[in-house]
């Protein structure tokens, strides 16, 4: 665990207070956390996480995904999901690193990585998380190792980040990978489909209307959706909703209805009854409780 630890101990150097810490690194994003959050959600982006000390949670749909050290996970589309920090302390805080995706890195490389084998199993959904092995932990210590590096940053960076890249690809998520680059298929359409429903979540609209954007049936987009997602479409987008109205009331200081009907709900108590649902407290109790202690707000 040697690796895991000098991963570490780079993260701590480089994030000396709690949340995100943008790095000189063009995608990677390091993130600290000295006490236990409470569930906040989020929308990840198509990118590794690997969590070099403490541990986290995310819940996405029904399931729960657990991050402990070197573990990470991968995310090909853009999921709302909630996610909290389960265990850190001052002494030893929870310490992890984002890298972005690249596409274009990314389907370069997958042109020059050979597929997985016809028939090994790779379930389509989009996020999954896994041990991280040897080979995966030394390309993301060089990149690290970097950040005290400037000089060679500019041109070992992009070789760093092509290994970490081809890793992935050439391991258990490789299939899952290759959808990020992906136009074509099944899994490509239900990725025009959560665009969509990304950039228009706020306004009512159709299976009927979502199935032609994709480019599916409404059946098959249902079906194939929710083995990306792990939600409905519609799930989905009451997710966004939910989330949207939240960072509203919490960075805007808006009101509950006024928070409501922007985010596209005609009934002030029906999306009470559902943000309470999703986030365990009313509104304007989880906000005042958001705003009272900030710390607790991190989301990793």
């Amino acid at each position: 665990m040697e690796k895991l630890a000098e991963i570490a101990a780079i993260i701590a150097r480089n994030v000396s207070q709690d949340g995100f810490q943008a790095t000189p690194i063009e995608r990677v994003t390091l993130v600290r956390s000295s006490t236990v959050t409470m569930p906040m959600p989020n929308v990840y982006r198509p990118q590794l996480c690997l969590v070099a000390q403490g541990r986290k949670e995310v819940a996405l749909g029904g399931g729960v995904f657990r991050y402990a050290p070197g573990r990470y996970g991968v995310v090909t589309y853009d999921l709302p999901a909630i996610g909290h920090v389960v265990d850190a302390t001052p002494d030893r805080p929870y310490l992890c690193m984002y890298l972005d995706f690249d596409p274009v890195m990314l389907a370069d490389l997958a042109l020059r990585v050979p597929p997985p084998p016809p028939g090994v199993p790779s379930p389509p959904i989009g996020k999954t998380v896994s041990d991280a092995g040897a080979s995966l932990l030394d390309a993301v210590l060089r990149l690290l190792r970097l950040l005290d590096d400037p000089v060679a940053l500019p041109v070992l960076g992009p070789l760093a980040e092509q290994e970490i890249l081809y890793h992935l690809l050439a391991g258990p998520d490789g299939a899952r990978m290759r959808h990020v680059t992906s136009s074509q298929g099944r899994v490509a359409q239900v990725g025009r489909a959560i665009a969509w429903i990304g950039k228009n979540f706020r306004k009512r609209f159709s299976m009927e209307l979502l199935a032609a954007e994709a480019g599916m049936s409404q059946s098959s987009l249902h079906e194939h959706f929710r083995a990306v997602t792990a939600m409905t479409p519609l799930q989905f987008q009451k997710q966004l909703r939910l989330q949207d109205a939240r960072s509203l009331m919490l960075v805007e200081n808006i009101d509950v209805a006024t928070a409501a009907f922007r985010v596209g709900y005609e009934s002030s108590s029906q999306f009470s009854r559902e943000y309470r649902r999703h986030f365990g407290e009313p509104p304007a109790r989880d906000i005042a409780r958001l705003r009272a202690s900030p710390g607790l707000a991190v989301v990793a």
